[in-house]
């Protein structure tokens, strides 16, 4: 029986969102399902967009020009059906990341330290006795964020902002800012399957797929842990980074001899490193 075509455009939630709704017979067996990374302005080949079944995206605004969810909608064939899915984003576990360009997983305090040009020692030392809630408005901060993802939730039918908000201080939701742990994407794939009016996926086989980015968990500040309560980001929790098992205090310390040592590709330099520091 031909299938027929499911885009998705999406980032790297993506992938995970795919596995999860192929856990639903019905929709494995109606949907070929061909994935466009949009945050690396992948285009979409015009054949493809006129034959689309279902479109599957994330918002994007205008500014996104032909990428824009408003632009590609409008291509698509009169009797396709268009669905915004859940673009998850929480900065909560890490108040002071930042986005900003030159290296991955930022953290503005760190290198606040760091571009005063302290030694090692003394950055490590001041990094990690650092009481974060004496520095920053913490509760602040994660109201922040809150109340952003909440207007990026209202993009979709599909709301998942009540389970971040009752249970993100009882489980780590988030591995990073955007990658949700399995929980939130299995809530994304049942949201998605309800909006097609196909049946959920055996829970079975959702929990058989596991982390959906396992390889990698970005470490929480034990001091922005202790605030909240967070009993999962004590400091002697090990974080999986990249094939190992690293303390936050090894953490830091690959953190700023990276940076000192002019690395760029900080993941890289994770995936390369055997022992740690």
């Amino acid at each position: 029986m031909n299938r027929e075509l499911c885009l998705i455009h999406a980032n790297c939630q993506g992938e995970p969102l795919i596995e999860r709704l192929n856990c639903c017979p019905a929709f494995r067996d109606r949907y070929e399902c061909r994935l466009y990374t949009n945050y690396v302005r992948e285009p979409i080949p015009e054949a493809d967009l006129a034959r689309c079944g279902l479109f599957l995206y994330q918002h994007l605004g205008p500014n996104w020009g032909d990428l824009a969810s408003e632009s590609l909608n409008a291509k698509l064939p009169a009797n396709a059906r268009s669905l915004c899915v859940p673009n998850m984003f929480f900065k909560g576990y890490w108040p002071t990341w930042s986005g900003r360009a030159g290296f991955d997983y930022r953290c503005e305090l760190l290198d606040g330290y760091i571009d005063a040009g302290l030694s090692m020692d003394e950055i490590i030392l001041l990094y990690l006795r650092a009481d974060m809630a004496a520095k920053l408005d913490l509760a602040a901060l994660l109201q922040a964020t809150l109340r952003r993802e909440r207007e990026r939730e209202a993009h979709t039918p599909i709301k998942y902002m009540t389970l971040i908000e009752e249970r993100h201080g009882l489980e780590p939701l988030f591995n990073t800012v955007n990658h949700p742990g399995g929980p939130l994407m299995d809530h994304a794939a049942r949201g998605v399957l309800h909006e097609l009016g196909l049946p959920e996926p055996d829970p079975a086989a959702l929990a058989a797929l596991g982390d959906p980015f396992p390889d990698f968990e970005q470490p929480v500040h034990p001091s922005v842990a202790a605030f909240f309560g967070w009993d999962f980001a004590g400091p002697d929790r090990k974080y999986m980074v990249y094939g190992r098992r690293m303390s936050f205090a090894a953490w830091t310390a690959n953190y700023v001899h990276a940076r000192q040592h002019g690395v760029t590709d900080f993941i890289g330099f994770l995936q390369g490193a055997e022992d740690g520091l």
